[in-house]
Parts: C-alpha cells; structure tokens; sequence
C-alpha cells in the first residue's frame, strides 16, 4: 500500500476538484500507479450516464487504470441509514483500491446533502480511518482574510477532534491580487498554505450544462462544441442591428425560433472575422424553425451548437441564470486551465513531500511526457507548425498555448484558419498566424534561400517559388531565428519536411546522416530505439552515426545509453554482409565515442532479456540492459517498433530527427492530437539544448 491524501472541504463550491485533479497530475509524475477513490457518491441523474461527475473526472486521467465501480464507497443514502455500516464499506473498499496502487487520491464528499458541520465532521472521521491526510480546500471568494482565518481555524478543531491530520490548506477562488497575504494569513494553522485565484472560465457553463435545466434538445450543430463555456446571457428581443451591437464572446443567445432573422443574422456574424464568436444560441417558446430556415443552416454547415426548450424567454432565461459551471471530464479546454492554476500557484514537490509521497525508480509512459511537458514550461521555445489549417494540429496548439509549452506561430490562410478555429471552439488567439503566400516575410526568405542554394542553380526567383511552401517558409524560420524549431507531418510526407531542412539547417559538424529515433514508453521503463523512419539501408559508417546521435539524444532526455547495435545474430554465432556491417558500425561507434557502452552485433531478445544475455554474452555489460537499440535498416526497425508496440501496450513518442543544427521534427501521417503534443514538448527540448543532438 502506497501513500494518500484526502481532499476535503467544509463547504460546496469551493473548486475542490480542481485541486484534486492538479494533485492527481503531480502525483502521476512521481509515482508509476495512482487510483482515486471518493467514499461517498452524488450519482448525476441529468448527466454522465448517472455517475458521479467529479469522480468521473478524475478516472478519466491517464494516470488511472481502475473501473469507476472500484472506486466508489458509499451513497448518502447509505450513511442515512446507518453512519457507522457505512464507515465500515468504505474502509474495506478504500483498502481494496489501495492495494492496488502506489498512491491514492481520496476525495471528499460535496455537500449536496447533509448539513456542513455534520458532513465535515463525517469526512474527517472517515479520513482518520484511512490513515490518510488531510489537504483542506477552502472558498476564498469575496473573504477577507479574518473570514478565512476563522474557518480554517474551525475545521482544524473539527478535524481533530476527529481524529484526523491536517497536512496543508489550499484557498481556491481567492483574490488574484491578494495571494501572497492569503497564504501568509493561514501560517496560523502551522502547515503549509497556498491560494489558487478566482478564474471565471471554471465556473462558467457549457451548451451542455444548459439543456438539462430548460429540458432542452440540441437540434443542430457539432456535439462536441457543446463544451465550449458560456460566459454570459444575451436575450436577442431587439431589432438584428442591436442585437449584433450587443454580442460578445460566448454569449448564449436566447431567442424564439419565430425570429428566424435573428438566429441567421447571429450565425453569420459568428462566422465572420469581424464579430465576437458565441457559444450557442438558445429558441424557445417551443416553436419549431422554418423548414426553409433549416435547410439553409444546413447547407451552410453550421457548426455552432442551437439548442431548442419550450420554455418561454423569461422562463428559461431565470433557469439558464441560475446554472453554475462544473469542471467534468467533458471539458477539456477546463481541465488544462485547471492544471496550470495549479501548477502556477503550488509548490508540487514540497506538497508531495508533505504528504511523504516517495518518487518512484521507474519511469512510466505518463511520467516521462510530463517530464517533456515540465521541461518545456520552464523555458518556453518558439515552435513554427506548417500545417496549420490541419484539425489535429489547430487541437494540439490549443492545449499546448494554455499550458504555455511553447509560443506557436502557424502557418496558412488565416481566414481558414480562423474559421477553423471557431467551428472546433478553439482558442488560438496568443498564437501567431503567418500566410507564406502574402507575408512580407516571404522576401527576405527568398533572399537568403537563394544565397544558400544559388550552388545548386536555384535563382531568385525559384526561391520566391520555393519559400511560398510552407516546409521551406518553416525552415527559414529556423534558420533565421524566427523560431526555434519547426514541427510537420502530420498531412505531408516525411520527404516534404526534412528535404528543406537537409539543404538548409544541415547536418551537426562530424555527423554525416540525419536519423530517427522513437522513444519506446513501456510500463516501467522508456527505451530509444534508433533508426526506424529516415534511412532505408544505412552504411557501417551511417549506422555508427546514428548510434552515437541516438546515444546523445537518450542522454538529453535523462536515459543512460547502454546501445545495442542489432543484427540477426549475436557475437560471432554467425555470417553475412548485414553481420559484417554491424560489426563494422560497432568497431566505428567504439573507435569514435570510447567513453560509449556498445555491444554488437547482437539479437535483440539478447540486448533486451537478462536470462537470454547470460545465456549468450554472459560478460556483456550492455547485454540485457540495453537502452539504446540500433536497427540495421528500416525495415527491421519499423516492424520490430510497431510489435513492441502492440505486444507490450507500450506507448512510442516518436519519429525525433536528430543530427540537425537546428531541430526540426516530422510527425507521423497518423499522428494524433497527444503526439503532436509531445513532439512540440521535444522540439522545444531540442532547442534549449541548442540543437537536435
């Protein structure tokens, strides 16, 4: 059994799980297992699937591997009918879960139900039962730092005259200008305190939020902009011109469905560049649009979520005032906003230490990005992304610019783009948008290709051409200090990103070859494996090139190279000019890099199992421990990968160029939003290293 917190308040609407899911986030990084478990369940009738939304959330996590089932205790209807009975369910389920992870998350109940004094007192005494501390979150808006003196005053009476243990206090919702004091003031408690501001965004409702209180329906638009946040009502009863005068940015707008120029006036100026993009728009009155109405939003597409009640405009406008937001596992753009709050705001480390959470020796899949995501935080680079009208990268950029990963500068139309953005409900707007067809850029860039190329007969005005293409505009980017480093692929071939940048970035002094290496996440541990997309039939001299880049590049991400150069025998067992050429590669690599551990040629079963390694190279110190694995050619590499892949469940962060003076990375034809991600965090990586080696 590993360690635990329990997350508690004495009161609803204090953002307790934002705090719980920033500490489910910090401890994913410092240990292999975490589970969560919530001892008494508010089942969501209206939503969810009837399940418990905060609990919902929180097993939505990659870092947890248990069904919701496992992690539930008890209902409130179960301790109504017998407090103690229940205590003892939810101490032998808290222990079921606990067995099976290195720490565990524990979350307190969310005071729909019994009064606050009774419930916290409850919470406290299932704490005490559990062994586990305490983190208070209390609700600092609009308190003064008295008010919050005296409650975090009175529920550490409470806590321990139940038997609990406090361990530090977290004020969520406090006064953005006030942090520091707030903490300061709470020193009275004797642990450490920390203060979260007040972020609107979190309590604002989505589209989705709506419907259950009017008993609405969608009846057009793309469902998943239903987790768009609302930040306001506009009930649309003017003429069009007012009503235009009067939006803003994610507005709901109410209207009747009997005024279909208003519901088209909205959804064109929505779709312009020049007026706020809402949310959603609201009918009501129960009418139905006009047949020829519908037809035309068809037609034209429209994204924007139109959600329909029978209520009457005063009806659903007081029942619509009256929502409040919730962070769910159905909000994205929440979540992450949610994890950088608190990020920015708690010293993670000392809290974990606080509660005598210990770092784990393994490294799992989930710890090793949030290790590339930390890293890049903490000096946020310049990445250009070519391919930015692509869906995939408009998503990843997103989450990448609200976690503050890297500055972003996309190249495209920015028209489409923008529309784009506003269909999927993206927020792009701290990101650069650059069009290679009409940037005044585009002239000092053909300037400049041409003296680079002029050798290889490319004239001036084969440079305009060229650096009208976004690979190339992207390369100069990074070759002028525009940006520090370029990510593409996700549509275009591997050839159409890395040719610009072989002919102008180049290749690292006394490296001959650009190569490849994958990051291959397995369950305890991450090894690199190099090269399995750039060269088809590498030479001995190539192949020695990439074994020591790939060895670099796994120092650079904190794995000590232990290389494999692979063949399909091991030692001297057996013959053939593929053997001959690892074997040739392997004196290379210990000739050139002695300081090297390298083992080859070698099977791979040999360089990765210990019983078969002291089987066939019982003396090898790299036998059976290897980290770096070097394919002979492409082939072998990318089968051998993508089965690992599947046999193992092992997770591949991948294809990072590496042997170039400047990084610049290609992302798979199938890369999803989660890789894309992680390549921006290694570009970046890359660049404060000062290269892609």
């Amino acid at each position: 059994m590993g360690s635990s917190v329990y997350v508690a308040s004495v009161e609803g609407s204090t953002g307790k799980s934002t705090v719980a899911l920033g500490v489910l986030q910090q401890l994913s990084r410092r240990v292999g297992r975490v589970a969560v478990f919530r001892p008494i369940v508010r089942p969501d009738t209206d939503r969810h699937g009837g399940r418990d939304y905060v609990l919902d959330l929180l097993i939505s996590h990659d870092a947890v591997d248990l069904a919701y089932e496992d992690c539930v205790g008890v209902t409130y209807d179960e301790v109504h009918d017998d407090p103690e009975a229940a205590l003892d369910v939810i101490v032998r389920r808290y222990h079921a879960v606990a067995e099976r992870a290195d720490a565990v998350l524990v979350v307190g109940s969310d005071y729909t139900d019994v009064g606050t004094p009774t419930e916290f007192s409850y919470n406290a005494k299932i704490a005490a039962n559990l062994g586990t501390p305490v983190l208070l979150v209390l609700n600092g808006f609009r308190r003064t730092l008295d008010d919050l003196q005296a409650i975090a005053e009175l529920s550490v009476a409470e806590l321990t005259a139940n038997h609990g243990a406090l361990a530090a206090v977290v004020v969520n919702r406090a006064d953005p200008q006030s942090l520091g004091q707030v903490a300061e003031a709470l020193a009275v408690v004797g642990v450490p305190a920390y203060a979260l501001p007040e972020e609107s965004v979190l309590s604002q409702p989505t589209p989705a939020d709506l419907l259950a209180p009017i008993a609405g329906r969608m009846v057009s638009g793309d469902p998943e902009l239903l987790t768009r946040e609302v930040t306001g009502l506009l009930v649309a009863g003017m003429t069009m011109p007012n009503v235009l005068d009067r939006l803003f940015d994610g507005a709901a707008v109410i209207t009747a469905a009997d005024r279909p120029e208003v519901v088209l006036g909205v959804l064109m100026a929505h779709a312009s560049r020049t007026f706020p993009q809402i949310s959603t728009i609201v009918l009501n009155g129960g009418f139905t649009l006009p047949a020829q109405v519908q037809t035309l939003i068809e037609s034209l597409g429209v994204t924007l979520p139109i959600l329909e009640t029978d209520l009457d405009t005063q009806a659903a406008s007081a029942a619509l005032t009256a929502v409040r937001g919730r962070l769910t596992k159905d909000s994205p753009r929440k979540i992450d906003l949610a994890l950088a709050l608190f990020e920015q705001h708690v010293d993670s480390q000392a809290l974990l230490d606080q509660l005598a959470v210990a770092r784990s020796n393994a490294v799992t899949p989930l710890m090793f990005e949030h290790q590339l995501i930390d890293a890049a935080v903490a000096d946020r680079k310049h990445i250009v992304l070519p391919e930015g009208e692509e869906e995939r990268i408009l998503r990843a950029a997103d989450v990448l610019l609200r976690r503050g990963v890297a500055e972003l500068t996309l190249l495209g139309d920015p028209v489409a783009i923008s529309a784009k953005t506003a269909g999927l409900g993206l927020d792009l707007s701290a990101a650069k948008v650059l069009d290679p067809e009409n940037d005044p850029l585009a002239e000092q860039f053909a300037t400049e290709l041409h003296r680079l190329r002029q050798h290889r007969g490319v004239d001036l005005d084969r440079a305009r051409e060229l650096v009208k293409d976004v690979s190339y505009f992207g390369t100069m980017m990074v070759q002028l200090g525009l940006a520090d480093g370029m990510v593409s692929g996700s549509v275009h071939t591997t050839a159409h990103t890395i040719r610009p940048a072989l002919e102008i970035v180049k290749t690292v002094p006394g490296v001959s070859v650009v190569s490849s290496v994958f990051f291959m996440c397995l369950q305890h541990q991450v090894l690199v494996y190099g090269d399995c997309a750039v060269n088809p039939d590498p030479t001995a001299e190539q192949l020695a090139d990439i074994g020591i880049s790939s060895a670099a590049t796994a120092v650079a991400f904190g794995i000590e190279p232990r290389i494999a150069m692979l063949s399909y025998s091991t030692g001297s067992s057996g013959t053939g000019t593929d053997v001959e050429k690892v074997s040739k590669a392997t004196a290379i690599v210990r000739e050139r890099a002695p300081e090297l551990l390298v083992e080859g040629p070698i099977q791979y079963d040999a360089a990765i199992d210990a019983a078969v390694a002291r089987t066939k190279l019982p003396d090898s110190p790299v036998a059976g421990r290897a980290t770096v694995f070097i394919f002979p050619e492409l082939n072998t590499g990318n089968n051998t990968y993508k089965a690992v892949q599947r046999s193992a469940n092992a997770v591949a962060v991948g294809p990072v160029l590496q042997g170039l003076r400047k990084p610049v990375n290609d992302l798979s034809r199938g890369a999803t939003v989660r890789d894309i991600i992680n390549t921006v965090a290694i570009t970046a990586l890359q660049a404060q290293q000062g290269g892609s080696r």
